[in-house]
């Protein structure tokens, strides 16, 4: 394991416990928005992240939900979401994680990604060309290959015509599948696909820190993710599953 990846994998670990530690009690609300809420928590989970990042890489940069922390000339930039499903986390509802990604800054090339689920004490990692791992075991996507046997889950995002046309692709994904879900977490839904829960994710609006750690180990698991805009930040578009079902999967949704 290298460095890096240690080093990540504390800073989530690290960032997982204040979580933890903090579920059951009264939480802190720094801004209230139409379909979302930041925590007071958000920020203090970011900045654990950080200063353990950056206590073992101060030339590093950040990249984060709550704010950037970026050198010029910096090799390596960490792309975090220090809470991702604040909405679940801030309700009681037990499904939110830490996500953590390193890419090198001078050509985007990836380079690792780490995942930590607080409630569940699991951790999904990997390093770019190695096989991905949930808490020290290898993982593959799902063999499932009928889109009768598949369980998939929709994101609805952030805006109103984000949401509406989420609601779509519900009506049209639903009469397909076993189940469809929508469960609050871009990164677990990624974890998920990569550990066989699920077979397939999509939305659109959502952020880079939501899915770089997630994209990384859906894709070193064997699954298929669209190719992402590392330039838009903020607007990307998302489409991953199991390689099996992904053809299956995109011609119900030709035009996204």
């Amino acid at each position: 394991m290298s460095q890096f990846l240690e080093t990540a994998i504390e800073a989530a670990k690290s960032a997982g416990q204040l979580l933890r530690d903090h579920y059951y009690k009264d939480k802190a609300v720094d801004a209230y928005e139409q379909y979302d809420i930041k925590l007071e928590l958000d920020v203090m989970s970011q900045n654990i992240i950080s200063e353990v990042i950056l206590n073992h890489f101060p030339k590093h940069s950040i990249i984060g939900e709550e704010g950037d922390n970026i050198s010029e000339q910096s090799e390596y930039h960490w792309v975090v979401d220090p809470i991702d499903g604040t909405v679940n986390y801030f309700y009681g509802i037990p499904h939110f994680c830490v996500s953590i990604a390193l890419k090198k800054a001078e050509n985007d090339e990836w380079v690792l990604g780490v995942i930590y689920d607080p409630m569940m004490d699991e951790l999904w990692a990997v390093e770019v060309g190695n096989k991905p791992t949930l808490n020290g075991k290898i993982i593959n996507t799902s063999e499932r290959s009928k889109m009768s046997e598949a369980v998939v889950t929709i994101g609805f995002s952030k805006s109103k015509e984000a949401m509406d046309a989420g609601f779509e692709r519900y009506k049209k994904i639903s009469t397909s599948v076993r189940k469809s879900r929508m469960m609050g977490s871009a990164a677990l839904a990624l974890a998920y696909i990569a550990c066989g829960r699920l077979d397939a994710y999509i939305e659109d609006v959502i952020s880079l820190w939501d899915i770089a750690a997630g994209m990384l180990i859906v894709k070193e698991a064997g699954g298929v993710i669209n190719e992402i805009d590392l330039n838009n930040i903020k607007n990307i578009n998302v489409i991953a599953s199991s390689a099996n079902i992904s053809g299956k999967f995109q011609e119900i949704l030709p035009n996204f």
